[in-house]
C-alpha cells in the first residue's frame, strides 16, 4: 500500500526554506548532521521500540528500560560513538532511565567537587560504567532547603572514617532517580560533624551496593518510592529511598575540593571558592531550558499537525468542514506556543555560551559574572518549565478528545515532564532566589557598581522609570527597539517597586515573606524580558537560507506581543504602555498569526523529529491519522478477547437476573 502523505497540501505553501531551518533549529550544521543521523539509528532499532509502554506493569516496564540501558551502552561502544553523540543516543531514546542520573549528575558532581587525586579514581570507573552513580541529596523532609538536610557524617579520628546516618525518619533520602534498584554508588550530601561541631552540607561518595551480587551493604535501606503519576511516563525511573544506620566511608571519599577535614579531623576551607558549586548548578540548569525547547516544540508538532489534519464545522450544505487550524481561536493558543518553542531554544543556545564563559572565568578566578549567571539561569529554569509544563496540556485540549488516548503521546509526555517544574529548585523558590538578587541590584544602583549581563538594562534606571511607549499604529508593534523597551520598563518599574515597598519593612526577611508574590511576579517580569531580548539578538546574527529569518522574525513578535497582551495588567499598571497601545498589540497578533498559518506545518517539520521520537498517531508526519488511530485501538490487551474476562462471574448473572442477593 502506498503512503499517501495527508499534509503535502500544507507543505506546498511553505514560504521559506524548510532545509536551512532544520540547521537553524539544531543550532549548527553539524549538530543538525548528529542529531538527524543518530535519532533515525533510534527509530530504526526494535529493542527502542516504545509504543507499548502505556501498557505495561511497573515491573515490566522497568525491566523493559533496563533492556534498553544495556542494549544503548552496547551500541555507544559498537559504534564507538563520541560522548556528543551518546548524549544524543540516550536523549532520542527518549524514557527517563538510571543513566540520566549517572551522567547528568553524579559524573558532574564528582567533576565539579572532587579534588584532582578523586578525579583519577573515580571518573575512569564512572565513565566506563564498571560502577553505576546517583546524586542522593533530597530526603523526605527537605528538598528546596538543602541547608535543613539532616543525614549526618560524623568524623571518627580513630578509624580514619565518616559515619553516615540517618537520624530520624524524615532524614531519609527520598527521590533521588536510579537510587531505588541500580545505582552502586551515590554521591550523598550530609552535615559534616567534626569534634561535635556541624560544618553544614557537604557531598560523600558512597558506595550502595556489593559489586558482586548488588545486595545493599550493611547499614543500608534501600528500595523505590513507589508508583508515580501517568501511565508508563516517569515510572521506568527508580526513583529511591535511602537509610544509613552508622555506615562507615574512609575519609578520603568526602569530595573535598571546596573544603577537607585531615587525618587528625580538622576542617578546613580550601582557597578554591566556594562558589564553584554553582558552576555545576549553571550547568544542569541550562540543560533543563534546552530541554524544555524539546518537550514543548514535540507537544507544538502533534498539536499542528493535527490541527491541520482534523476538520469540524464551517461546511454549508455538506461540503467539506474546516481545518481546526483555521480557527482565530486555535492560532491564538496554538501559535504563542509555537512561538515559545523557538524562543526557549535560542534562550538554550545563548545559556550554554554563558555556561562556557563563566566555566572560562572561574578557572581565571574570576567570580564577577557568576552571581548574575546563577540567578539568570535560576530564573530560566523556572519559567521555561513552567510555560512547557503548561504549554504539554494545552496542546493535549487542542488536540480534542483524541489527545486523551495514550496513542496521542501527550499524555505520557505531560507525566514525563512535569517533573521538571520540582527537581533541581522549585519553580517559585528559584523565582524567589532571583528576586533577591534584583533587590540586591535595586540598593547597589546608587553605588556605581554597574550591573552587567542579562541585567545591564537596570544601569538605565531613571530612563526606564520616566520614558513613555511611542506606538502610535499597529505597525510600531513590529519595531524591536519599541517592544524590548517596553519589557524593560515593565520589569524595570516591577523591581524598583518592590524595592521600595520592601524598605517599609523593619526586617528585610519580614519583607520577603509578605511580598514574596510580588517579588515572584517582578521575577518572571525579568526572565520573559531576557527571552525577548534573546530572541531579538538572534535576529541581529545573520541568518542564511530563503524566507527563514522572516519567519523568525514573525515568530519573535508573536512571542513577545503574546506576552504583552498575556501579562497586559503589569504593562498597564506600572504605566509602560496605555490602553490604546494595548488594543493595537492585539490587532498585531492577529495579523500575525495569517503569517504563520501557510508556514505552521513546516515551522513544526523544522524540528525534524521522526514519528518514533513523537510517540504520537496525532503527529504523524504523514497526517494517515484516523486508520493508525483504529489500528492502535485493537492492540489494546483488553482487546485479545472478545468477550471480557469476568463476563460470567459478573455481567451474566445481572443481564439474567440471577445476581443472588444478600439476605438481610
Amino acid at each position: 500500500m502506498e503512503e499517501v502523505d495527508h499534509l503535502a497540501h500544507e507543505r506546498s505553501k511553505t514560504q521559506f526554506d524548510v532545509a536551512a531551518m532544520k540547521i537553524v533549529w539544531a543550532g549548527s550544521k553539524h549538530e543538525f548532521e548528529i542529531s538527524d543521523r543518530v535519532s533515525r539509528l533510534v527509530a530504526s532499532d526494535p529493542v527502542f521500540r516504545k509504543d507499548n509502554r502505556a501498557v505495561l506493569s511497573r515491573k515490566e516496564l522497568f525491566k523493559n528500560t533496563l533492556r534498553k540501558t544495556a542494549h544503548a551502552w552496547k551500541r555507544i561502544n559498537e559504534l564507538r560513538l563520541t560522548e556528543e553523540e551518546a548524549w544524543e543516543l540516550r536523549f532520542y531514546i527518549d524514557e527517563p532511565a538510571f543513566t540520566d542520573l549517572h551522567w547528568g549528575m553524579f559524573i558532574p558532581s564528582i567533576k565539579g567537587l572532587g579534588t584532582e587525586e578523586q578525579l583519577q579514581k573515580w571518573l575512569p570507573l564512572a565513565n566506563t560504567m564498571r560502577i553505576i552513580g546517583c546524586y542522593a541529596q533530597t530526603e523526605l523532609g527537605h528538598g528546596s532547603n538543602v541547608q535543613g538536610l539532616e543525614t549526618t557524617a560524623t568524623f571518627d579520628p580513630k578509624t580514619d572514617e565518616f559515619i553516615l546516618h540517618s537520624p530520624t525518619l524524615t532524614s531519609s533520602k527520598w527521590w533521588p532517580g536510579g537510587l531505588g534498584k541500580v545505582s552502586t554508588h551515590a554521591v550523598v550530601y550530609a552535615r559534616l560533624i567534626t569534634d561535635g561541631q556541624d560544618h553544614g552540607v557537604n557531598g560523600f561518595i558512597v558506595q550502595l551496593r556489593s559489586l558482586d551480587d548488588h545486595s545493599p551493604l550493611p547499614g543500608i535501606t534501600i528500595g523505590d518510592v513507589g508508583m508515580k503519576f501517568g501511565n508508563g511516563a516517569y515510572n521506568s525511573m527508580d526513583n529511591g529511598v535511602l537509610q544509613f544506620d552508622h555506615v562507615r566511608i574512609p575519609r578520603d571519599q568526602m569530595l573535598m575540593r571546596v573544603s577537607q577535614v585531615t587525618r587528625e579531623g580538622k576542617y578546613l576551607r580550601s582557597d578554591v571558592p566556594r562558589q564553584l558549586v554553582y558552576g555545576t548548578m549553571v550547568f544542569v540548569r541550562q540543560y533543563i531550558v534546552f530541554n524544555a525547547s524539546y518537550a514543548l516544540s514535540r507537544a507544538v508538532c502533534i498539536a499542528t499537525r493535527y490541527s491541520a489534519v482534523r476538520r469540524q464545522f464551517g461546511s454549508q450544505d455538506g461540503g467539506i468542514e474546516t481545518q481546526v487550524i483555521d480557527y482565530k481561536t486555535q492560532q491564538n493558543r496554538l501559535f504563542p506556543l509555537l512561538a515559545s518553542a523557538y524562543a526557549f531554544r535560542f534562550v538554550s543556545e545563548w545559556l550554554k555560551w554563558l555556561y562556557t564563559d563563566v566555566t572560562q572565568r572561574l578557572q581565571a578566578n574570576d567570580f564577577s559574572t557568576l552571581p548574575e549567571a546563577h540567578a539568570c539561569t535560576a530564573g530560566l529554569k523556572s519559567l521555561t518549565t513552567t510555560a512547557t509544563a503548561d504549554g504539554i496540556e494545552e496542546c493535549r485540549k487542542l488536540c480534542g478528545g483524541h489527545g486523551y488516548l495514550c496513542s496521542s503521546g501527550l499524555p505520557e509526555l505531560f507525566a514525563v515532564y512535569i517533573p521538571a517544574c520540582t527537581y533541581e529548585g522549585d519553580n517559585i523558590v528559584l523565582l524567589l532566589q532571583l528576586a533577591r538578587f534584583l533587590m540586591k541590584t535595586v540598593s547597589q544602583l546608587g553605588s556605581g557598581k554597574k550591573p552587567i549581563g542579562a541585567i545591564s538594562y537596570m544601569g538605565q534606571v531613571e530612563h526606564l522609570m520616566q520614558c513613555r511607549c511611542s506606538v502610535q499604529s499597529v505597525e510600531d508593534w513590529l519595531k524591536p527597539s519599541i517592544v524590548l523597551e517596553a519589557f524593560q520598563a515593565r520589569a524595570a518599574r516591577m523591581s524598583v517597586t518592590c524595592a521600595e515597598n520592601l524598605s517599609k519593612f523593619s526586617s528585610i526577611e519580614e519583607g520577603f515573606m509578605e511580598l514574596s508574590a510580588d517579588l515572584v511576579e517582578a521575577a518572571i517580569a525579568h526572565c520573559q524580558l531576557i527571552v525577548v531580548s534573546k530572541f531579538i539578538e538572534k535576529l541581529q546574527q545573520d541568518i542564511p537560507g530563503k524566507g527563514v529569518k522572516e519567519q523568525l522574525e514573525v515568530l519573535c513578535n508573536i512571542y513577545a506581543l503574546s506576552l504583552l497582551h498575556k501579562h497586559q495588567g503589569d504593562f498597564l499598571a506600572t504605566g509602560c504602555i496605555t490602553p490604546e497601545q494595548a488594543s493595537l498589540v492585539n490587532a498585531q497578533l492577529r495579523s500575525l498569526y495569517s503569517q504563520v498559518r501557510p508556514n505552521a506545518i513546516a515551522l513544526v517539520d523544522a524540528f525534524n523529529y521522526t514519528d518514533h521520537f513523537l510517540g504520537s498517531v496525532l503527529g504523524r508526519y504523514d497526517g494517515n491519522v484516523y486508520p493508525k488511530l483504529y489500528e492502535e485501538a485493537w492492540k489494546d490487551p483488553l482487546n485479545d478477547s472478545v468477550v471480557p474476562d469476568g463476563y460470567h462471574e459478573y455481567i451474566r448473572p445481572i443481564l439474567k437476573q440471577q445476581l443472588r442477593m444478600a439476605r438481610l
